[in-house]
């Protein structure tokens, strides 16, 4: 299974994943959406695990593959939390963000050769990776939450507040235990937990942003205000997934293959 029959799976996925958003809205009973959903997640997953198979190591390697991560991972966060909160306008939103990632997957997927270099043959780098990107799909889901707050009234705010605050605290969980993962695979791989590597640096100001975030309702600064910094905090998150490495200083990165 390659990157040449990705385009099957993908159709199939949005199908299933559009339909069972659109039934959400137009069905009085919500089982037929979800099952439509449940059945992407299932087809989704399975590529994944095909892809996973026929290149011998996790598809977490290029930017391509960790997409395909957070396309997945996005929805999911969508569809549980509606199973939660019953929130479909976040089930829709998410399945609208995973859509971008899986054209860009479409018309760039980044194809390189199956085999790892050493570093990357550790037991550490499909936890680390996974939660990353897990993180990234929470903290997105919480951006859009803080959108949609931040466009609507009081009563709005009152609503989804909790739902914001929950995402982004499990978020930099994920967030942290992923750098703490990245610092223990570092000193194996090379000797020290942290080299200030540009990569290593935006991730801190990026956890740093969301913790600001968490701290700033004991603060004189104002909930609906606060919202503002998920934005910011969400700029830096995509810096350090995929802008670090198109900086100069990147260029000697250890985190650049």
């Amino acid at each position: 299974m390659s990157w040449n029959e990705f385009i099957y799976f993908a159709a199939g996925s949005l199908l299933f994943w559009i339909s069972g958003t659109v039934a959400l809205y137009r069905l009085r009973r919500s089982l037929t959406g979800e099952l439509l959903i449940i059945a992407g997640l299932l087809l989704f997953s399975s590529f994944i695990a095909l892809l996973w198979d026929y290149i011998g190591h996790p598809p977490l390697r290029t930017m391509g593959e960790t997409r395909l991560w957070y396309s997945l991972f996005l929805v999911l966060v969508g569809y549980v939390t509606y199973k939660r909160w019953r929130y479909k306008w976040l089930m829709a939103y998410s399945v609208l963000v995973s859509s971008v990632f899986i054209f860009v997957n479409l018309l760039k997927p980044e194809i390189h050769g199956t085999n790892l270099m050493p570093a990357l043959q550790s037991v550490w780098f499909v936890p680390h990776v996974t939660v990353y990107i897990l993180s990234y799909a929470m903290m997105g889901a919480a951006t859009i939450a803080s959108a949609i707050t931040l466009s609507s009234g009081e009563k709005r705010e009152r609503e989804l507040l909790p739902l914001i605050d929950n995402l982004v605290h499990i978020g930099f969980g994920f967030l942290v235990l992923g750098m703490l993962m990245g610092a223990v695979w570092a000193k194996e791989a090379w000797g020290d937990y942290w080299t200030w590597d540009p990569k290593e640096v935006w991730a801190f100001i990026t956890a740093s942003a969301y913790l600001i975030y968490m701290h700033a309702h004991y603060t004189k600064i104002s909930r609906r205000e606060a919202l503002w910094i998920l934005p910011v905090a969400f700029i830096l998150l995509m810096i350090t997934w995929l802008g670090v490495n198109y900086l100069p200083a990147a260029q000697g990165s250890i985190h650049t293959y």
